[in-house]
């Protein structure tokens, strides 16, 4: 079939469903595909039947507002690809944020033994800080026995698996300190905005790693109050925050004896990675 038919007809379908950038959308998929890069796919003019079926049924996946990564199976963060699944959020550039945060803090890449990543979803918090720090090995906790399983595929995908470890466990029950770095993105949004979120989201990814409950603040809570047993005298805690959650956070981690030290912002200009030590 010619390729410029397919891409058309995607641009269509996904205008129609809703796609903002359509167009560019129609080319990934196509890429995906074909098993081409988008170099490789402009110098083609025909597609051959296997991959017109296989795109066939990724357009109809992404006209159903299914997340592009769910159906590639993948997604980049930092200088990593993992590997996702409906059972993990989709990492997102927003939480890159964060790695920024510690390398600002912690220049010296010798200077990070022991990482520890709490709701660790794909893992991609704690494999992409190893890939900073070649002398840390870092452990992973997930709630979802599922999650903790494909951050251990992606520690192997991405040749980390000997620094990187990963368990099923409620926050930092199962845990001991003390710990150089300790990561976390935990679930921060409202449950009264959660039916505000874009299909994308709402539908396919899991809510328990989204719903913060009424005020958004219930994981930090239990985060604020493990930090003081969990960060090593010099360490460091950086928190993953929802847009406006900076002072209210900021607040618990005081109570707990906590200080604030930095607060990054996002590419969006949201302060987006708070930075925290002992007072």
């Amino acid at each position: 079939m010619r390729k410029i038919d397919l891409l058309r007809h995607a641009v269509e379908r996904l205008s129609l469903a809703g796609i903002e950038d359509a167009s560019s959308e129609a080319r990934l998929l196509l890429c995906w595909a074909c098993e081409c890069t988008p170099l490789e796919l402009m110098h083609l003019t025909e597609i051959e039947a296997a991959p017109v079926d296989r795109f066939s049924t990724a357009l109809e996946r992404r006209c159903a507002r299914e997340p592009m990564a769910f159906i590639t199976g993948e997604q980049g963060f930092w200088t990593l690809d993992v590997s996702v699944s409906p059972e993990t959020l989709i990492p997102r550039g927003d939480s890159e944020s964060l790695i920024e945060a510690l390398l600002a803090h912690k220049p010296e890449r010798e200077s990070v033994r022991s990482i520890l990543d709490i709701g660790t979803g794909t893992g991609c918090l704690l494999l992409a800080a190893l890939s900073e720090y070649p002398q840390a090995w870092g452990l992973g906790v997930d709630i979802a026995p599922q999650a903790a399983q494909l951050a251990q595929h992606n520690a192997r995908r991405n040749h980390l698996a000997e620094r990187a470890a990963f368990i099923a466990g409620c926050w930092a029950e199962a845990v001991k300190g003390p710990f150089d770095v300790v990561l976390s993105n935990p679930p921060y949004i409202e449950h009264e905005a959660m039916a505000q979120l874009m299909p994308e989201v709402r539908q396919y990814e899991p809510h328990r790693a989204l719903d913060g409950g009424d005020d958004g603040l219930i994981a930090y809570r239990a985060l604020c109050k493990s930090l003081p047993h969990l960060l090593a005298e010099d360490g460091c805690a950086i928190l993953e925050l929802g847009i406006g959650q900076a002072e209210a956070v900021t607040l618990l981690a005081e109570a707990e004896g906590l200080k604030r030290v930095a607060c990054r912002k996002d590419l969006g200009g949201i302060e987006r990675a708070l930075v925290l030590t002992f007072s």
